[in-house]
């Protein structure tokens, strides 16, 4: 019986062209890394996936096409296997298609970050994850000029090996922070405490309630995390708004 996965750090890297993509998250998960530590954004998926719109940062994505926010085919391209695909808006960047946890991140938790500050984007919430500064500000750069960005969740003592792996497949300007990145929940969320901090820090007490309530129903539905969490969003923005700190405390007056 293999052992059970344990991420505990996450290398990123860019890639110039799509067909890498493939190739790489092919790879990954031949190696028995799971979809849910693997992340993806870009601004130019041509060949399977189309975009046609973008939804803005107040906007959650549910199961990537619900929104109506993707249209054509994600069948029969590897980033159809990675969860929470969907599209969003990024200052500096503009629309991209985001996949895994990153995108539950740029949705959610770090959506004050980009909120609260007119010229934020990306850079801020890289940073914010433990990425220096100067190569945050260059993958911003790169997906700005249409290349792609690749995430994954490693355990410390294999990082050599998934680093090989990334170098192999074409990987460029790779970096190591020593975390995984935020998930909201080991599981069911019990109490406020159970809640990351990247997520409690956005939301009043009450929010927190309504998340946790949304999050655990999704997950007892049998949907994975990172579904589970843009669903959990949803209904937070459906419910509040941001305050002058980005906090989703203003309780919206339904008509």
């Amino acid at each position: 019986m293999s052992e059970t996965y344990q991420a505990e750090r996450t290398i990123s890297a860019v890639f110039k062209e799509e067909k890498q993509i493939d190739n790489v998250i092919r790879r990954l998960l031949d190696r028995n890394v799971p979809k849910d530590n693997i992340s993806v954004m870009g601004r130019n998926f041509q060949s399977e996936t189309r975009i046609s719109g973008f939804i803005t940062k107040r906007d959650v994505i549910l199961g990537g096409l619900r929104t109506g926010a993707i249209f054509g085919s994600l069948f029969g391209s590897f980033l159809s296997l990675l969860t929470g695909v969907g599209v969003l808006f990024v200052p500096f960047v503009g629309p991209i298609v985001a996949a895994g946890p990153i995108g539950a991140i740029l949705l959610g938790a770090a959506s004050g970050a980009i909120a609260g500050s007119a010229g934020a984007g990306l850079v801020s919430v890289l940073t914010a994850l433990g990425m220096p500064e100067d190569k945050a500000t260059l993958y911003q750069t790169r997906l700005e000029a249409g290349e792609f960005l690749v995430m994954v969740e490693v355990p410390s003592d294999r990082s050599g090996e998934f680093q090989l792996i990334l170098e192999s497949a074409g990987a460029e300007e790779i970096n190591t922070i020593e975390k995984t990145l935020p998930h909201p929940c080991p599981g069911i969320c019990n109490s406020a405490d159970d809640l990351s901090p990247e997520v409690r820090t956005h939301l009043s007490p009450e929010a927190q309630r309504i998340f946790m309530q949304r999050y655990n129903t999704a997950l007892n539905e049998n949907m994975d995390e990172l579904t589970s969490e843009q669903m959990a969003w949803d209904e937070v923005h459906k419910q509040f708004d941001e305050d002058e700190n980005g906090v989703f405390s203003k309780v919206k007056v339904l008509r």
